[in-house]
């Protein structure tokens, strides 16, 4: 939303280690619902696209993955340490879509919520629970969990959390976006 001249200054990695922070504070809550942590995650990522810049957003789907699987690791995470990789993947989809859809579209002094600006955010969380989809769910899973694996009971279930639940989560997390950007815009043009 904001340009400026150096790609790490203060005020970016500021609000970059704030954000965050709050990934991190979200993490204690995963094993109650993915759709506490996961919306709030990739309402974080995308933010830092808005509000930072792409590299700063890089980095968080890069490190949350890893403080999840110490905070809260799941099963499937434990018996498959391959996963992490591929979840740094979807949210840099994530991130990176953002950043040539979403950003453009709610740039400059128009509305943040256009068709436009939805439509862009739309096909953001769709490109992430797709390639998370396609890499997790249905090749990495099927592939590395053992037949005699009592989690290989479970795969329907771990196949729809990292599948259909990640564009859930991550339209959940657009939501979020709009909704805060709104106050944030606002905040920031007053400081100017």
């Amino acid at each position: 939303m904001e340009k400026t001249k150096g790609m790490f200054s203060a005020r970016m990695i500021t609000i970059t280690a704030v954000l965050l922070a709050i990934c991190i504070a979200s993490q204690f809550f995963k094993n109650l619902s993915i759709f506490i942590t996961g919306p709030i995650i990739n309402t974080c990522i995308m933010l830092t696209v808005l509000l930072v810049n792409l590299p700063c957003a890089l980095a968080l789907c890069i490190i949350t993955p890893v403080t999840a699987y110490f905070i809260a690791s799941s099963p499937v995470m434990m018996a498959v340490p391959g996963i992490l990789p591929l979840i740094m993947l979807g949210n840099a989809v994530l991130a990176v879509c953002t950043h040539f859809l979403v950003k453009p579209a709610v740039s400059g002094s128009g509305k943040i919520i256009s068709v436009k600006s939805v439509c862009m955010a739309f096909v953001s969380a769709a490109a992430k629970g797709l390639v998370m989809g396609l890499t997790i769910s249905l090749w990495l899973l099927p592939t590395f969990i053992p037949e005699q694996s009592p989690l290989r009971g479970k795969l329907g279930v771990f196949q729809m959390t990292f599948g259909l639940f990640q564009f859930i989560t991550a339209l959940i997390g657009c939501v979020y976006v709009f909704i805060l950007l709104i106050p944030l815009r606002k905040t920031m043009e007053a400081k100017n």
